[in-house]
């Protein structure tokens, strides 16, 4: 797939593969310096390789190149609305290098994966922004994508999702 324009001439999306788990990794720890967050992140480029690749990937992950080179990635996964009845895809991150911003990267990374859920009966694409990136609000609403105002997204991490989670004993027999 490509941009649009002469400058996208030489830009290619690609499925990620578990030797981009370097690349994919330095990605994420740049996208946490830009929102000032660095040290909340924990991962690992092995655990990018354990998780994002094989039969049972947690999430998928497109690369952007430019002539060869990293300029992005989009990491998602497949999800589900039950009120629609149709699958469609998460996006959890979306990055694209400094060097190669104003190209229309993100936008094509995002058309790639709108394209991939299709393809797969879905119909709507999720993401969520933080809330001090105010360039990222910006992109999104240029590119198609509203903020729901009727939505609020909660979590559970570290000690609060162990305690939801429960003592690792604990097996659903429908869920093994």
């Amino acid at each position: 797939m490509s941009d649009e324009g002469n400058e996208a001439a030489a830009l290619r999306i690609r499925p990620a593969e578990p030797q981009d788990a370097e690349a994919m990794h330095a990605a994420i720890l740049d996208l946490a310096g830009h929102l000032g967050q660095q040290a909340k992140i924990r991962s690992t480029a092995e655990d990018f390789r354990r998780y994002g690749f094989g039969p049972e990937a947690a999430f998928s992950g497109l690369i952007a190149e430019v002539d060869g080179e990293f300029a992005g990635l989009c990491l998602f996964f497949p999800i589900f609305s039950t009120w629609l009845g149709r699958p469609g895809v998460y996006v959890q991150d979306l990055f694209v290098d400094e060097r190669f911003r104003g190209r229309r990267i993100g936008e094509s990374l995002l058309r790639a994966v709108a394209s991939w859920s299709r393809k797969r009966g879905g119909v709507y694409l999720r993401l969520a922004v933080d809330t001090e990136n105010v360039s990222a609000h910006g992109f999104y609403e240029r590119v198609g994508l509203a903020w729901l105002q009727t939505d609020r997204e909660h979590g559970a991490y570290g000690e609060a999702f162990l305690a939801l989670a429960g003592p690792d004993e604990t097996r659903h027999e429908d869920m093994q």
